[in-house]
């Protein structure tokens, strides 16, 4: 009996590969090198990511530069008026 595709008693013939054909990998780049040779593919493989990454625009940069400078001030001045406040707190319940 069969379908559409082929027969249901017999299999493709890409499903069933033989064990000998296959091939097993053995450790990849690393077996091949020792540890010099690891530390210089390693340092590859960074400047290969570095590659791909988006850098920004001058332009952006400083936006986000400016966004953080911001609020790093607004964060010191709201922290100061916070420990400010405890200080005469402090002060008025204990001195």
């Amino acid at each position: 009996m069969t379908d559409a595709v082929g027969s249901i008693d017999m299999p493709d013939a890409e499903d069933e590969a033989p064990e000998s054909k296959k091939k097993t990998r053995k450790g990849g780049k690393r077996a091949k090198k020792g540890p010099l040779g690891r530390l210089a593919l390693f340092y590859r493989q960074i400047v290969a990511e570095l590659r791909k990454v988006v850098w920004p625009t001058r332009n952006q940069l400083t936006t986000y530069t400016t966004v953080v400078i911001i609020f790093v001030v607004i964060m010191i001045g709201l922290v100061t008026g916070i420990d400010f406040g405890f200080q005469e707190a402090v002060a008025y319940v204990f001195g």
